[in-house]
């Protein structure tokens, strides 16, 4: 049965929740003062949890999250740092032929207290003009195509085209909080942050596909903040710093770090990678990468068995074609070991456990499309360099 998705306010829960009875259980968000401070997976009956039940669910799964967060509210202090004005930013959204998606995601940015930012839509290589004219219904978002493929191109495109120093992107399957455009740009008072990450949560758990990518490979990195000092940590673990799909950087990081590798990421022979990728040169420079919750985002799944099995492949090729540049470009000899320790302690685990049939296995033709896509890794990510160079060749 699917899992319906709630936010709940833990100063004032309701006496009992009720959804549709074909529900059987609930994710629910948890806030404090509208703060997420934790989720919690809840049991329901006839679609109803009453109210002690949900008391006691939600005060365990929050932990010491919640004594803290009431703590640092009753104390007015905040660990960013000082209130200071916003500063203006850039929004963008690259998307490919997805205008129902990116649809849902203009009308949740249309939400978004109105502070001086300015709305930028990529199109990446159109087949059609669907979503140039679903932007004709948003007089605030400029639309700007770009015929490059691949979500690295639009993304550099948006860096280029962005008039602000800060430019938050989302993915046109996103749908961000009223709060998360503040969120992000909170957390850039240190210079020597580049890049601040922030909450990814299910928008969606109604197959089988959807709550199975959610258990396995969540877009969501928990909710606590956690700052990533790149004189202190190894750039090349980088799984923990968050996803694209809510990000923002300083513009004038290119001067430093450079663009995103436009061999990699979605739309090219990658599939993915660049943010990874990103993130570690960001860290390898010595800068820093805040982890932000309160910067929320909710993100549609992919629904059918197919699109997941497709989505775990691209992971597994992305984070191969990223090691690759790693080791070929950058010269950092350690990723033959990162790639023999995620085989030894993840997926050869994950595998035993799967042949065994033990409780909650990973099934085994995710496991194995996510490895094939390991081993496709490193030479699609020389394909898609030569592609690019003959894409790029033949606009000039």
């Amino acid at each position: 049965m699917a899992t319906a998705i709630l936010e709940l306010e833990i100063s004032k829960l309701p006496p009992e929740i009720t959804v549709e009875e074909r529900y059987s259980k609930a994710l629910v968000l948890i806030r404090l003062h509208g703060k997420p401070i934790g989720q919690a997976l809840l049991s329901l009956v006839g679609g109803r949890a009453d109210g002690s039940q949900l008391r006691e669910t939600l005060m365990n799964a929050a932990g010491d999250n919640l004594w803290k967060n009431w703590l640092y509210d009753t104390l007015a202090w905040d660990e960013r740092g000082p209130v200071q004005a916003m500063p203006l930013a850039t929004v963008a959204v690259c998307t490919r032929d997805r205008p129902e998606d990116l649809r849902r995601c203009l009308d949740a940015l249309m939400q978004i207290p109105d502070e001086g930012q300015e709305y930028l839509v990529i199109d990446n290589c159109p087949s059609t003009d669907a979503t140039k004219e679903l932007i004709k219904n948003y007089p605030q978002v400029r639309y700007v195509r770009e015929d490059v493929p691949g979500s690295s191109a639009a993304r550099n495109r948006a860096l280029r085209e962005a008039k602000h120093e800060f430019v938050a992107f989302t993915d046109d399957d996103a749908a961000p909080d009223p709060n998360w455009l503040r969120s992000l740009l909170w957390n850039f008072s240190d210079p020597r942050v580049m890049c601040v990450t922030g909450l990814v949560m299910p928008l969606e758990l109604e197959t089988e596909a959807q709550e199975w990518f959610e258990w396995y490979s969540p877009h969501g990195r928990g909710f606590e903040r956690r700052v990533f000092d790149g004189a202190q940590c190894n750039p090349l673990i980088v799984h923990l710093v968050g996803v694209s799909a809510s990000m923002a950087l300083r513009k004038s990081s290119i001067d430093y770090i450079g663009l995103f590798d436009e061999a990699l990421g979605a739309g090219t022979p990658t599939v993915g990678g660049e943010d990874c990728e990103l993130f570690a040169r960001i860290l390898r420079a010595g800068y820093c990468i805040v982890y932000e919750p309160r910067a929320l985002s909710w993100h549609r799944h992919r629904r059918t068995w197919e699109e997941l099995q497709k989505t775990l492949r691209g992971y597994g090729i992305g984070v191969y074609a990223f090691w690759t540049r790693m080791f070929v470009i950058n010269r950092e000899f350690s990723v033959p070991l990162l790639a023999w320790g995620w085989l030894r302690y993840k997926q050869i685990p994950e595998l035993i456990a799967s042949l065994r049939k033990q409780p909650d296995a990973v099934p085994r033709d995710l496991l194995w499309a996510q490895f094939r896509g390991c081993i496709s890794g490193p030479m699609a990510y020389f394909a898609s360099r030569k592609l690019l160079q003959k894409i790029k060749g033949s606009n000039e």
